[in-house]
């Protein structure tokens, strides 16, 4: 039923070295995080009693679980979509449709088989988190549910990865729709609960049991949490870890039912080109004028004056990546809106200090750091995968006009995710600024420091300006379209959530002194891992400094932040981070910027330093 497309996967995945390179990381990282977790709450250096072992066992239980919920969330989705659009670029999916495939081999076996990869890391992780049952404090059904949980989320993240490739046309249509669908159905999910709270339609406790059927992270905590939900609150005697399974697994098949559905409805898309009609006159001098521009020009319409950079036109005034980005943006503003309403309602109400709404900053940097990255990759990756990229780096367009000109339009096409961060912050000074404290929390300051607002704006510029570099640098470098798109977006994803899951891991109980050796490792990971996104087979040695300095910059800020009480007496001097992260990241961006303009056939490794 599969077909043969998912059949080649299956021959193929464990063909490629970094398959089994790739799970030996995986495993190796579960473990290192094990063995954090151990010396930060037991030690080597002391006995230990039946109780502590099982204690510490609940806690790493909980731990891996949420770790690899993020990682399978986020790469599900992230594989799935690019597995098709990768297609659609290189125009080889018209050929599939073309076959005696059917539908459904088509759609489950592009699926499936991007998951391939994530599934075989969920299966090596079983024996790990069954190994968890000796230690005490877990049971053998948590690992079960826990197991059909991460399995569950990653077949439907992957399924709407999938479903909403099949839709668009671009790659960066298909990513950013994505993501954005992903964070609109979490913010839906936490504000519906919240109504019927609000509204006592439900009691709290039913509330919180059909969330958790429907969200992951509280899928996860029922299954970590035996009280949290009381059996007799439950509106279904099942647990809810099993009913959450259940209804992804339901969701999955719709998806791919509609996507086997409208699969030849969506594909192939757009209009066919109409070749110009040939223009009747009676004066033989303007019919042969008009004849040669038709010939030149086969595309129907009025014939488009090119002004200025050619490459930054192009960008501006075509549609260069997808026929409805509207439509992006206005899923885009939804989970803006729902974002500062849940963050800035209870600021503006005074039942939380001004500095709450700096919490709302996290996932609308995030998001729009990706959103950046994906559109700066796919301006590079689109180009290549239909064969122009190669036809404009042998024209006289200087370097300069050619960086200068994807980079401005990058710029332009995605002004809409890079003002919210900056807007969001704006405001949340300016009202930090005339707010006093709350009668709860007397000891917050009242007048929030100009120089942390100055320090947090200049800091998004810099860190949006390396994503969109980060994008264009990859692309160039990197000759197969998805890999370039899966380095890029892991790499902002490792930088952000990766370093917040490793202060995590620190602030267990606060005593660095037991970890240092767990720290070192994952730090060296980082370093290695963004030296090898940026180096690739062309190390320089501003760009391994850049693999140095990036990490530790975002590193040392988050923990000077945490230091102290953001908003309080205690707070860090926001200066000294802001300066770290953008003497860090601006080194990064010259690192990546000044070989494109200075030496750029050698940077894009088309021949050799000394080929003069």
């Amino acid at each position: 039923m599969l077909g043969p497309i998912f059949q080649r996967e299956v021959l193929t995945v464990p063909r490629w070295g970094g398959h089994y390179v790739m799970r030996t990381a995986y495993l190796g990282s579960l473990w290192v995080i094990a063995a954090t977790a151990w010396l930060a709450i037991l030690g080597w250096n002391r006995a230990t009693t039946l109780g502590e072992t099982a204690r510490f066992g609940t806690l790493l239980f909980v731990l891996l679980g949420y770790v690899q919920l993020a990682l399978f969330l986020f790469f599900s989705a992230l594989s799935s979509a690019s597995a098709v659009a990768k297609e659609k670029d290189r125009r080889t999916f018209v050929l599939l449709l073309m076959t005696d495939l059917s539908n459904t081999e088509i759609v489950l076996g592009k699926m499936l088989g991007s998951l391939l990869s994530i599934l075989t890391l969920l299966l090596i992780s079983a024996p790990l988190l069954m190994m968890l049952v000796l230690l005490g404090g877990v049971g053998l059904e948590q690992v079960l549910q826990t197991l059909l949980i991460l399995a569950a989320t990653a077949l439907a993240a992957g399924s709407l990865g999938g479903l909403v490739a099949l839709w668009q046309d671009r790659t960066f249509m298909a990513l950013a729709l994505t993501f954005l669908l992903l964070v609109l159905y979490e913010l839906l999910i936490w504000l519906g609960g919240a109504i019927l709270g609000w509204t006592g339609l439900l009691p709290v406790e039913s509330v919180l049991h059909v969330q958790s059927c429907l969200e992951p992270v509280l899928a996860l905590a029922s299954v970590h949490e035996s009280l949290l939900i009381d059996p007799a609150e439950r509106l279904l005697p099942i647990a809810p870890g099993y009913l959450f399974a259940g209804v992804m697994l339901a969701m999955s098949v719709l998806l791919n039912l509609y996507g086997v559905w409208r699969l030849r409805v969506w594909n192939p898309s757009g209009e066919p080109i109409m070749q110009r009609e040939q223009p009747t006159t009676e004066d033989p001098d303007q019919e042969l004028v008009a004849g040669k521009r038709a010939s030149v020009h086969a595309a129907p319409g009025a014939v488009r004056v090119v002004e200025g950079n050619p490459i930054l036109w192009r960008e501006v005034a075509t549609r260069a990546y997808g026929r409805r980005p509207l439509l992006v943006k206005l899923a885009y503003g939804i989970v803006l809106a729902l974002i500062c309403w849940s963050v800035l309602t209870p600021v503006i109400g005074g039942e939380r200090s001004p500095y709450w709404a700096a919490v709302g900053l996290l996932p609308v940097g995030v998001l729009s750091l990706l959103l950046v990255t994906a559109q700066a990759t796919t301006a590079i990756t689109s180009e290549r995968d239909i064969g122009a990229l190669d036809l404009l780096l042998v024209t006289d367009l200087t370097p300069q006009e050619f960086i200068f000109g994807k980079l401005l339009g990058i710029v332009y096409n995605t002004r809409e995710y890079l003002l919210p961060p900056l807007l969001l912050a704006g405001f949340y000074g300016l009202y930090g600024c005339l707010a006093t404290p709350p009668r709860s929390h007397p000891e917050l300051l009242g007048p929030m420091n100009a120089t942390a607002l100055v320090a947090l704006v200049v800091s998004m510029i810099v860190l949006l300006a390396f994503a969109i570099m980060l994008g264009v640098h990859v692309a160039l470098r990197t000759s197969n379209s998805q890999v370039a798109i899966l380095h890029s977006l892991s790499t902002i994803f490792f930088l952000t959530v990766g370093t917040l899951v490793c202060i995590a891991l620190i602030l267990i109980n606060r005593q660095f002194e037991y970890q240092w050796g767990s720290f070192l490792f994952f730090l060296m990971a980082g370093v290695g891992g963004l030296w090898y996104v940026l180096s690739g087979d062309r190390p320089t040695a501003a760009l391994t400094w850049t693999s140095w300095f990036c990490p530790l910059a975002v590193l040392y800020s988050i923990m000077t932040i945490l230091i102290g009480r953001p908003g309080s007496q205690e707070s860090a001097d926001p200066l000294m981070p802001a300066l770290v992260i953008t003497g860090a990241f601006g080194f990064g961006i010259a690192a990546m910027l000044v070989p494109l303009l200075s030496e750029f056939d050698v940077a894009m490794g088309r021949t050799s330093g000394g080929a003069d």
